[in-house]
C-alpha cells in the first residue's frame, strides 16, 4: 500500500468537541448522522474513560443539523415530541450496534 492510499484510510472515531453553556468542554464520538423528516441530525456517545466510563448510563446524544453563516452547527432538539420521533428512528437505526434499554 502506497502513502496515498495510507491517507484515505481512516480507522478511528470520529471526535467531535462542544462547549456547554458553562463554557466546559465535552469528547463526543459522532456515531450516525442521518436525515429524518426533511432534517439533519446526529446522533453522539460521550467520550469517557477511568470512573467516568464506569459510572456513564450509556446515552446516545441525538442534536440537530443546522447551516448557519454557511457553516454546518449542532443544537439542542427542544420539542419533546420532535426528540422522541428522533431517538426512536435512531435506537432502531442503531439497535444492532448499541444495547438500548427500553
Amino acid at each position: 500500500m502506497d502513502q496515498e492510499q495510507e491517507k484515505d484510510l481512516d480507522f478511528g472515531p470520529d471526535l467531535i468537541t462542544l462547549v456547554d453553556e458553562e463554557g466546559k468542554e465535552h469528547e463526543f464520538e459522532l456515531v450516525d448522522t442521518a436525515e429524518f423528516e426533511g432534517v439533519n441530525y446526529a446522533a453522539l456517545v460521550p467520550v469517557l474513560s477511568g470512573q467516568e466510563l464506569l459510572d456513564d448510563s450509556g446515552e446516545l446524544i441525538i442534536l440537530r443539523v443546522v447551516e448557519e453563516d454557511g457553516e454546518e452547527i449542532l443544537e439542542s432538539i427542544e420539542d419533546d415530541e420532535e426528540f422522541d420521533r428522533v431517538g426512536a428512528f435512531f435506537m432502531e437505526r442503531l439497535k444492532d450496534t448499541f444495547d438500548f434499554e427500553a
